[in-house]
């Protein structure tokens, strides 16, 4: 018997046992008629020679109307592993829900047409998925040791957006728009029936989804080069990432969220091993939520006899504050999060001072307070269907 071979680790399988894991990865394509060829003959070169699970290519021509789908198709018949596929509606989550829905592998997964991530990520990537580690893997450009090449302005509308999912929501995830993602088959088709969004915002919702469902992502740092001719409009995609935000904060907040899904639970190693009770951190955060909305309009009430509404707001946001963080420090046992509280101070400072001066001059201090407390109130309301996705990680 060869010790050596007998040895080497080898991919598990996720669910036949007689085979390694399969891998289909999708290319969603719009007007792309210049960059596919090069993009799928680099990487069906690549995987022939570095790609030790079986895979397939899927292009997914999504509402093209140059040459994009006589190129894609005669890529599909020069290549054997190569499969082309077309939508007649626009949207990279539409182009990603069709092919996911209908693959026949095992892993799906999903790269841009520009190949800005270097291909030396891929394996890393789904073989976190197919050791059954992780039920998802996205690339990172935001960890330390990522190495990305963009302009400044995307720079910082992506640190901007990704900080305020990670702060303000908090999310575990770095890069939620990273073009670079993979996922069990079996686990991602029941989220895609819960994702409403089928254009940019596709991205973020699936893993806030994945998350607030107990499900592990695992991120992988990338090299990452911009493509100038990139056709993602920066602000316009931050603005709908921004409504789309709002809209699943309030479906977990209403329980809609919810998916029969099947993740990976800790199990002890050892036979022996005496295993710990479930931690639930919920009932305590749920319950600081509801005193400090009450602490809140309490506060801001008799403050507001003696200074405007802006300054009444900040009065009665700093003195909640104080108390919710030492509330939930002393609860929770954490140590570490002040810096996150101080982003959260800074949106809702902002968010419930629009709101406060949003109310017409004469329409009475009940009307008012109504306003802003309410405001305060689906504040918290967000943060608590947030504090269930980790929560719920934690059972």
């Amino acid at each position: 018997m060869d010790t050596r071979a007998a040895m080497e680790p080898r991919p598990r399988v996720l669910d036949t046992g007689t085979g390694l894991a399969s891998v289909d990865i999708v290319i969603p394509v719009l007007n792309e008629e210049r960059a596919l060829p090069g993009c799928v003959r680099t990487l069906a070169g690549f995987l022939d020679g570095a790609f030790p699970l079986p895979w397939r290519i899927t292009i997914v021509d999504n509402g093209s109307t140059d040459a994009t789908w006589p190129v894609a198709t005669t890529l599909a018949g020069e290549f054997e592993r190569v499969h082309a596929r077309r939508l007649d509606i626009r949207g990279r989550g539409a182009a990603l829900r069709a092919a996911w829905q209908d693959s026949p592998a095992d892993i799906v997964a999903y790269m841009d047409v520009d190949l800005s991530t270097d291909l030396g990520a891929l394996f890393p990537l789904v073989a976190s998925v197919a050791s059954g580690h992780s039920e998802i893997a996205v690339g990172t450009r935001l960890a330390h040791s990522a190495r990305t090449r963009r302009s400044l302005r995307r720079e910082v509308v992506s640190r901007g957006y990704n900080t305020l999912l990670r702060y303000g929501f908090g999310v575990r995830f770095s890069d939620a728009q990273c073009g670079f993602k993979a996922a069990r088959t079996d686990v991602v088709r029941p989220l895609m029936a819960k994702i409403e969004d089928d254009s940019w915002f596709f991205d973020t919702e699936l893993l806030l989804l994945a998350e607030h469902n107990g499900l592990r992502v695992h991120e992988v740092p990338v090299d990452w080069i911009e493509d100038l001719d990139s056709r993602v409009r920066i602000v316009r995609t931050a603005i709908d990432d921004l409504k789309g935000l709002a809209r699943v904060a309030w479906s977990m907040s209403l329980g809609r969220a919810r998916v029969e899904v099947a993740r990976s639970e800790p199990t002890p190693t050892h036979p022996d091993a005496m295993v710990a009770r479930r931690r639930t951190v919920f009932p305590p955060f749920a319950a600081v939520g509801v005193l400090s909305g009450i602490l809140y309009a309490l506060t801001y009430l008799p403050l507001r006899e003696m200074w405007s509404p802006e300054m009444t707001n900040l009065g009665a946001l700093v003195l909640t504050g104080i108390v919710t963080i030492e509330a939930n420090r002393r609860w929770a046992r954490r140590t570490a999060m002040h810096f996150r509280a101080a982003a959260l101070f800074v949106l809702t400072y902002a968010l419930t001072t629009t709101a406060v001066l949003a109310v017409p001059a004469g329409a009475g201090r009940l009307v008012e307070v109504g306003a802003v407390v309410a405001t305060y109130c689906l504040l918290t309301l967000i943060r608590w269907a947030f504090s269930r996705t980790r929560s719920y990680g934690k059972h």
